[in-house]
């Protein structure tokens, strides 16, 4: 879609406007904006909205301000498939069935070069557009709208922080060194030519924002789906506590954990109940995650990759190893819950698509695309703390918490050596069987292997290797040896459009 075809449709509406439509149409503008950028291919640094809107027609109310923040939330939900695939395919707990995209198969072989679709970033830095858009845009509305307060300008603002900080923890995390861009572009025809920035400079500055950010955000959302869909000081926290685990920085992962802990609004869920965070989701465990739902057109694309006819990811042997009746025993969290079993060594992903913890009955078609994706939950955060306090030694304090989700799982607790890495192998199983198949997997390993300067970077990669084909694992072993190949080539277009920007390292050879 041309940036011309935008702004043909929008003089089209401000034409209506001077007939005196009984119409909002500023927010109209924004709808019709918003459905074609998203619909829509083009630079990633996509303009929101398009120039000679931007102070005239868009930002002259507080409600112009919060069309534009739901438009983010919404445009960062539909990159589901993406924190999926990004979190899992690379991983030891799925693996490819028929019909998988060859872009994600290469990726899960470690056959990965600049022209594979997965290495685009365009999506995450739409959304960090918008959030520049609205940081940069919303102070001056105030001047026009005396309703607008100071608390729902701040308010407005962490939120954006929040999204803007959230997709670029996923940038760092994908490709480690990326372009930080603060503000948003002013014309059509801008030109972006922005070096890359360090990636732990990057940690640091969202860290920043983050801690800002959150002494604004609301305490007073209304629904369960704000609540739960929109960031709260708890989401930020669960962040802060994520990107600090990242750091290494084990005290600060500690506070915030903690501070979700005192404010006494999540717990986990009863063992019976577990399945509830998937059906019908926002549940008492959950802290944040982006709400979907089928009966408004707003569908997750997990579906599509999970359920048995589609034929994409299936778990992996590792994964039927942890669940599947006839290796072990998850009474809350195995064969039929996580996973449901087809037939003879035939195995689908349950937490998506299954409408109760049964392993037969399946979402109706009309809510089938329907699960919520959840970025952060309280057993996610607990297993930071856990993993945190090990490291330091209060192993204790570590293993208290392991053994409550064991319990709440329905299964024996444990005892463990005293050692960091014995914590670290028990803490990764446990995150493996909590949170499987919720984009967490990739990355947990990376910080097992980055941790004490790749000290156990083998053990990483025979996780990984472990699933691939027996032709494929000598390759992808020696592959995987060099750390800066657990990153992801910048998209070859990018480097074509911005000379400035430098292939990851690994890519270069």
């Amino acid at each position: 879609m041309k940036i011309r075809n935008i702004k043909r449709i929008n003089h089209t509406i401000i034409e209506a406007k001077s007939k005196r439509m009984k119409l909002n149409i500023k927010h109209l503008i924004i709808a019709t904006v918003l459905f074609f950028q998203f619909g829509c291919s083009g630079s990633w640094l996509e303009l929101l909205p398009p120039s000679g809107l931007t102070r005239e027609e868009f930002w002259q109310s507080k409600e112009d301000v919060q069309a534009v923040l739901m438009g983010t939330y919404s445009k960062f939900s539909t990159m589901d498939n993406l924190l999926f695939i990004h979190g899992e395919a690379r991983a030891d707990m799925v693996t490819d069935d028929i019909n998988i995209d060859e872009n994600i198969r290469k990726m899960m072989n470690g056959n990965i070069y600049s022209d594979n679709s997965f290495s685009k970033w365009q999506d995450f830095y739409t959304v960090i557009n918008y959030c520049n858009e609205i940081i940069d845009n919303a102070p001056a509305v105030q001047d026009i709208d005396k309703t607008f307060s100071d608390y729902q300008l701040q308010g407005f603002m962490s939120e954006a922080y929040f999204l803007r900080s959230l997709s670029y923890f996923y940038l760092v995390r994908i490709f480690k060194d990326v372009p930080y861009i603060t503000k948003p572009s002013e014309t059509d025809d801008t030109k972006f030519y922005v070096t890359k920035t360090d990636g732990d400079a990057i940690l640091d500055s969202i860290t920043a924002d983050l801690v800002e950010a959150r002494k604004y955000l609301s305490d007073n959302y209304l629904s369960l789906m704000e609540i739960k869909g929109r960031a709260s000081k708890e989401a930020c926290d669960a962040l802060l506590a994520d990107i600090a685990t990242m750091a290494i920085d084990y005290e600060a992962v500690i506070e915030h954990v903690s501070n979700i802990e005192i404010s006494e609004k999540i717990e986990l869920m009863p063992s019976s109940m577990w399945f509830e965070n998937y059906y019908p989701g926002n549940s008492l465990e959950s802290i944040f995650e982006f709400q979907m739902d089928e009966r408004q057109n707003q569908q997750n694309k997990i579906y599509g990759l999970t359920n048995v006819n589609g034929r994409n990811f299936d778990p992996s042997a590792t994964a039927i190893q942890l669940f599947a009746r006839k290796y072990a025993t998850e009474p809350f969290r195995g064969e039929d819950i996580s996973i449901r079993k087809n037939g003879e060594n035939d195995y689908t992903i349950w937490k998506y698509v299954g409408l109760a913890p049964d392993g037969s009955t399946t979402r109706p078609s009309s809510i089938q695309s329907g699960a919520n994706w959840i970025v952060y939950r309280y057993a996610d955060v607990l297993l930071m703390k856990a993993e945190a306090l090990s490291q330091l030694g209060r192993f204790s304090e570590a293993l208290s918490i392991i053994n409550e989700i064991r319990e709440r799982a329905g299964v024996p607790l444990i005892a463990i050596q005293n050692s960091p890495t014995a914590y670290e192998d028990a803490i990764l199983e446990e995150r493996a069987l909590e949170l499987a198949f919720e984009g967490k997997r990739w990355f947990d390993l990376v910080r097992m292997g980055r941790r004490n300067d790749f000290a156990r970077k083998d053990q990483l990669v025979e996780s990984i290797i472990r699933n691939v084909p027996s032709t494929q694992k000598r390759i992808l072993g020696s592959k995987l040896t060099n750390p800066l190949g657990w990153y992801m080539p910048i998209f070859k277009d990018e480097l074509e459009r911005n000379l400035n920007l430098e292939q990851n390292p690994y890519y270069n050879r």
